[in-house]
C-alpha cells in the first residue's frame, strides 16, 4: 500500500467521497457533481483513497464506478481499539490518583 490509509483520510472531501461510495457504487461524475471543485481535483482524490486501498473502481462502458473497499479501514479501527485502551487505562491511573489524594486529606 503506497499511501497510508491515514494519509489519505486527512482531507474532508476524500472522507465524504468515502461516505458516498459507502452508500452505493458511483460514477465519477456522480461523484464530481457533489462538490464544488472541479472534476480533475475530485480525479485526484479518487486516486488517492485508490492509492490507499479504499476504494476500487471498475469500467463500465464509458463510465468508471468506485465502490469501498472496507479492507483497510480494519488499519483505523487497530488504532482506534489501541488508543481507547491505552486512554482508558491513563485515566484509571489518574481517578486512583485523585481518590488516593482525596484520601491522605481526611
Amino acid at each position: 500500500m503506497s499511501q497510508s490509509v491515514f494519509e489519505a483520510l486527512v482531507d474532508p472531501h476524500r472522507r465524504r467521497l468515502l461516505e458516498l461510495v459507502a452508500e452505493r457504487e458511483r460514477s465519477a461524475g456522480e461523484l464530481a457533481a457533489e462538490f464544488g471543485i472541479s472534476r480533475p481535483a475530485v480525479s485526484r482524490h479518487l486516486r488517492v483513497l485508490r492509492e490507499a486501498g479504499l476504494v476500487s473502481r471498475r469500467g463500465d462502458a464509458q463510465r468508471r464506478l468506485y465502490r469501498l473497499d472496507p479492507a483497510p479501514l480494519g488499519e483505523i479501527t487497530g488504532w482506534i481499539e489501541h488508543t481507547r485502551d491505552n486512554w482508558a487505562r491513563r485515566l484509571d491511573a489518574l481517578e486512583r490518583h485523585l481518590d488516593d489524594l482525596g484520601s491522605e486529606d481526611t
